[in-house]
């Protein structure tokens, strides 16, 4: 809600401008101002008191009625006015991989080296931050699939449940389909007009009775569209392992299902994407954010009360009072 003053008619205002010139232009070439006289002496030196106190007085008071007619005229108006925002959100399930080979450490975090699932949290938290719009919800999974966050509009705490989710919390293994699942099912209650699913893993499908191309045929009869990430370099990766020496880093090979990645994203009008580093993977999540814009419409609202006879009134009074005056104390002598 915002209060303001206005002017309808703000050009009015430039005759403002003009208000020196007519004073000086009557005090040099108006008419001598008549007083009253009580005896013959004083009408011997009303030449000398043309420009008497009388004259000034009336001429101000001209003045001031004219300055205050002319506010008057730019309509000065008080304004009340709001704006609202209307937004049709988007219901958003973040499905972070946290099994084991999630601890491999080919990513890098402020520039240091990261194990994925730091990395990954850091770019995931930034993301939720750019959807204040959106309903955002996150499950987790390793060998089975549990809800980290449920749906909320407060991208505040889902930054804070990113916090707490850590590799071992459950059973290892890669349930992936279990996870699509478990993210459906909690879009598919939601009247958002668009529901995604963000998908990020670094494996295999190896756990859970439900299989990733199931879970996304699900998603596509209830309209949900799935975007996956497969996370981390090809090939091999570093994997910190305690040694006899303290930690040590072991090169083992990595694996990632980019065809099932693929087909999932693709039957369910998504995209797949690969990243294999925190660069990539910022990339990733900031074209996401560019896919799915939650549309904004802004309405806005003006209450005007006119105030403008807050001037008209007194400069009417002040040229009554002139002309009075004029008429009457300080009236001309025939």
């Amino acid at each position: 809600m915002t209060d303001s003053l206005q002017f309808a008619h703000p050009w009015a205002l430039c005759l403002l401008a003009l208000l020196p010139l007519i004073a000086w232009w009557k005090a040099r070439h108006g008419r001598p101002i008549a007083i009253r006289m009580p005896s013959t002496d004083d009408a011997i030196h009303v030449g000398a008191r043309s420009r008497s106190r009388a004259g000034g007085i009336l001429l101000s008071l001209s003045m001031l009625a004219l300055t205050l007619l002319i506010i008057a005229l730019a309509r000065p108006r008080r304004v009340k006015g709001y704006t609202e925002a209307e937004s049709s959100g988007i219901d958003i399930m973040l499905t972070l991989d946290v099994s084991g080979s999630m601890q491999a450490m080919d990513f890098t975090l402020n520039g240091k080296q990261s194990n994925r699932l730091d990395a990954v949290k850091d770019v995931v938290g930034k993301f939720a931050l750019a959807r204040p719009d959106d309903n955002l919800g996150m499950i987790a999974f390793a060998g089975r699939a549990y809800l980290a966050a449920p749906l909320t509009h407060d991208e505040n705490w889902i930054v804070t449940r990113l916090k707490d989710v850590n590799i071992g919390q459950v059973e290892d293994g890669t349930a992936i389909g279990s996870a699509l699942t478990s993210a459906v099912d909690h879009l598919g209650t939601s009247k958002a007009k668009s529901k995604i699913v963000i998908l990020l893993t670094d494996g295999v499908n190896t756990s859970g009775s439900i299989t990733p191309l199931t879970a996304a045929e699900a998603a596509k009869a209830l309209g949900i569209k799935i975007y996956t990430i497969g996370a981390g370099t090809n090939g091999e990766a570093p994997f910190p392992v305690q040694g006899f020496f303290g930690t040590q880093m072991v090169m083992q090979k990595v694996e990632i299902d980019d065809k099932t990645l693929t087909e999932i994203a693709d039957s369910t009008g998504g995209k797949y994407f690969r990243a294999t580093d925190t660069d990539s993977l910022e990339k990733i999540y900031a074209e996401i954010n560019q896919l799915e814009t939650t549309e904004r419409k802004i309405k806005k609202y003006e209450n005007y009360t006119e105030i403008f006879y807050y001037f008209l009134y007194p400069a009417i009074a002040l040229y009554l009072l002139e002309w009075l005056l004029r008429h009457t104390r300080f009236r001309r002598l025939p």
